[in-house]
């Protein structure tokens, strides 16, 4: 499997999204496949997935999961997936159309061209770079990201970023069991793990879109795993 790509994609309850993201990425790329990781939707999201596949005959695939288990779950199991079949570039994101799928092409040129092992879809490169958030969650998404940066002293500005590219190479070098987040936290500790290991990460600029279907999965319990997590995380770093 020369140079093919896997976008990651975990579910729950985004039926109303599922088929119109899948479409978009089959028709970017024909070196694109889609891994749907649902986390058995009550609407019915795994069925249309299901048709997708029939569809796009080994281009879409589904891992239907028992109950709701979380992102960061969902996500290493997808990663897993990904590795076991031998994918080059693994890339996960949203289901619900905030990240475009057209930067993937953009992703991949950093990746294959630039030589970068990891690429991050970037809301804070240069100022704030999202439409339709209120005023209260742009302040707590930005200001979570500088206490990231203070904290860690990583040199990303969006750490808690959910659209990103990795190489197979710089992926399979993370011991998946030993990612303990599951929330934004898990965005930061996959990101601060990689650049501990001096692998080459490159912020792209993006524009997010808030969605316009489906529910936000934002809650309490993420926000403070995360603002913990990342103090865990740098006294953890100190001991290996």
């Amino acid at each position: 499997m020369i140079n093919k790509s896997i976008i990651i994609i975990p579910t729950f309850n985004e039926s109303e999204n599922i088929e119109l993201i899948i479409n978009k990425i089959i028709s970017i790329d024909d070196s694109n496949d889609v891994l749907v990781v649902d986390d058995n939707s009550p609407d019915g999201t795994s069925e249309i997935v299901k048709n997708q596949i029939n569809i796009h005959d080994n281009r879409v695939f589904l891992i239907k999961r028992d109950k709701k288990s979380g992102l960061g779950s969902a996500y290493k199991a997808g990663f897993k997936w990904a590795l076991e079949n031998n994918y080059s570039y693994i890339f996960e994101m949203d289901a619900d159309m905030s990240h475009d799928p057209y930067e993937i092409k953009n992703f991949k040129i950093q990746l294959t061209q630039n030589k970068y092992d990891v690429v991050v879809g970037s809301r804070y490169i240069d100022g704030v770079s999202v439409v339709n958030w209120p005023l209260s969650r742009i302040f707590l998404s930005y200001f979570a990201n500088l206490y990231v940066r203070i904290i860690t002293s990583m040199p990303i500005k969006d750490a808690t970023s959910g659209f990103i590219g990795y190489t197979k190479n710089a992926l399979s070098s993370i011991e998946l069991s030993e990612i303990k987040f599951n929330g934004y936290a898990f965005q930061i500790e996959m990101k601060f793990k990689l650049w501990k290991k001096n692998f080459k990460l490159k912020e792209h600029q993006i524009i997010f879109v808030n969605r316009k279907l489906g529910k936000s999965k934002m809650n309490h319990k993420i926000i403070f795993e995360a603002i913990f997590g990342v103090i865990k995380l740098k006294i953890n770093s100190f001991f290996k």
